[in-house]
């Protein structure tokens, strides 16, 4: 492989692990924000 193609092949694999990344703290961030809305919904029941 010359050096030109290591080149393109090492961006092409920083790019992919970058967008799956992006999906994977895009989930993270999703079911924390659920778990959140379920704390406070236990805690107003809890309240009234």
């Amino acid at each position: 492989m010359g050096q030109h193609m290591k080149s393109r092949y090492y961006i092409m694999l920083l790019v992919a692990l970058g967008l799956s990344s992006c999906a994977t703290i895009d989930g993270i961030g999703k079911d924390l924000e659920s778990a959140g809305e379920a704390i406070q919904k236990g805690a107003q029941d809890n309240s009234e």
